[in-house]
């Protein structure tokens, strides 16, 4: 289950009967980590466990506006989590999705190979 964080409720997102992440979600998680920035901060949230907005600002090229719009994106995603404790807000990296999407992908690739076979 996806846990409720200061950027929102996360929803689980959609799997289909089979147990995969759905189409939409897929492309939602692709365009999440297509962005370099956002890239580099869910991998830094992934190594590190968990990270407030002022460790991820203290991050070169990052402003406080764009820490806020990229872990909005990513918690959309379902990529991340976050959690306030006292006054900060973590954010925590979710491997479920990634696990999810990477099944979504495989399974893409599988169904496209054995369409060409046929």
């Amino acid at each position: 289950m996806r846990a409720s964080g200061a950027a929102g409720s996360i929803e689980p997102h959609s799997l289909d009967w089979q147990g995969l992440m759905d189409r939409s979600q897929v492309e939602k998680v692709s365009k999440a980590l297509a962005d370099e920035t956002r890239l580099r901060i869910f991998e830094a949230i992934s190594r590190t466990g968990h990270m407030n907005c002022g460790e991820i600002v203290s991050m070169r090229g990052v402003t406080p506006a764009t820490v806020s719009h990229h872990l909005k994106i990513l918690s959309e995603a379902g990529l991340i989590v976050c959690r306030r404790e006292g006054q900060f807000v973590y954010s925590e990296a979710v491997p479920e999705t990634v696990e999810d999407f990477t099944r979504a992908l495989t399974k893409m690739a599988l169904n496209k190979k054995s369409a060409k076979r046929r």
